[in-house]
């Protein structure tokens, strides 16, 4: 017998579950459906950076004004899952060091100072706050705001939340068809029948079957990442280091965190050694004494992007009960809760920004990245 429910969502990361963690708290009976684990994929795979300024171009860009929205949600978020799940999504303090090795690099970072959230430190500064980092710095861009939550903390959180408000979630499911019809959306899956009102396709760089199936041509490709943990023997980093997409983010355990490489168009979620060795080499032009520290584990995740590098979030262009949270490339975990509560207000029929909509909507005229 088929299970009706309001809002079915493909997809158990950390974009789908924050989907369902939204849709069930504001009382919709939801259905998330992942063929794997809750979580273990992209998901656990990211440094979880919060980073709005690292990857905004500027406080006029859309990206920018979303990323910075869905950045202090996390705030409230943070106190939400603590009480609804019992788990710490273990937000940092600190922020990102952001280093300038050349005068280049210095007046590219400088272009920011007009933003009330960036500080300009030069180089014996920084050497006070972190003495860990590399003698020829030229300085660093400090924002506080841009800190780090562990991604499948957050993840496992949302999921305990979305059960709470009543979510039926199913590891283990994969979607075999989505069936449409004037009654209802039908999806068939590995493990039983459902139908829904409506449905959103929230699966990551696996999301593009679904564009297929679903009439339409637009397409994602995987941008892997690999990255490599290793304990930290000395003094806690106070910031996270970073420079040219390469970050050393500190764990309360004691870990950190080094990535990421970018090879487009590599479907295997498996490290290389090549990968390694240059995260590894990178990671210790900024920290030299990176290269004496214990491996502790290797691993490879894959980023959906786009050809805009910008997410799909919106509602299919032919068919309103459909919608789509993907795309999201190297910042899944910093828009998560913007994403949810953009698809939430979409399904509830409540206003979202005009210009949000407009610039992540399926069918835009995309700009190829270069």
């Amino acid at each position: 017998m088929k299970k009706h429910y309001d809002v079915a969502i493909i997809g158990g990361g950390i974009i789908g579950m924050s989907i369902a963690y939204h849709v069930a708290k504001a009382g919709k009976q939801t259905l998330l459906l992942e063929a794997n684990e809750i979580g273990k994929q992209t998901t656990s795979a990211a440094a979880g950076m919060l980073g709005a300024h690292a990857e905004g171009e500027g406080h006029e860009d859309i990206f920018f004004q979303v990323g910075r929205a869905s950045q202090a949600l996390y705030e409230k978020l943070k106190v939400d899952l603590q009480h609804e799940s019992g788990i710490d999504i273990r937000k940092s303090v600190g922020g990102i060091m952001k280093v300038a090795f050349t005068e280049e690099e210095k007046r590219a970072l400088c272009r920011m100072q007009h933003l009330s959230t960036f500080q300009w430190l030069e180089a014996s500064c920084v050497k006070k706050r972190m003495p860990q980092i590399a003698n020829d710095i030229m300085g660093a861009g400090l924002i506080e705001e841009d800190v780090h939550v562990e991604p499948y903390a957050v993840c496992r959180a949302l999921w305990q939340a979305a059960v709470r408000y009543g979510a039926d979630v199913k590891e283990f499911t994969p979607v075999i068809e989505v069936i449409r019809d004037k009654e209802a959306i039908t999806v068939r899956t590995a493990n039983g029948t459902f139908t829904c009102d409506d449905l959103t396709i929230a699966s990551g760089v696996w999301s593009g079957r679904f564009f297929e199936e679903l009439g339409l041509s637009y397409s994602l490709y995987p941008v892997k990442g690999e990255c490599v943990s290793v304990w930290n023997s000395g003094p806690a980093l106070a910031h996270t280091i970073y420079h040219d997409h390469c970050y050393i983010v500190q764990r309360d355990s004691g870990k950190l965190v080094i990535g990421a490489t970018m090879k487009q168009n590599d479907w295997q979620a498996v490290p290389t050694l090549g990968g390694i060795e240059a995260v590894i080499q990178k990671a210790s032009q900024l920290m030299p004494s990176i290269k004496e520290m214990q491996i502790d584990q290797c691993w490879a995740g894959l980023r959906p992007a786009t050809s805009d590098r910008h997410p799909y979030i919106g509602r299919h262009p032919e068919d309103e009960r459909i919608l789509f949270a993907t795309g999201h490339y190297r910042n899944g975990i910093l828009l998560a809760p913007i994403t949810g509560e953009i698809i939430r207000d979409l399904i509830l029929g409540k206003p979202v920004q005009e210009e949000w909509l407009h610039a992540f909507r399926i069918g835009r005229k995309e700009a190829l990245f270069i």
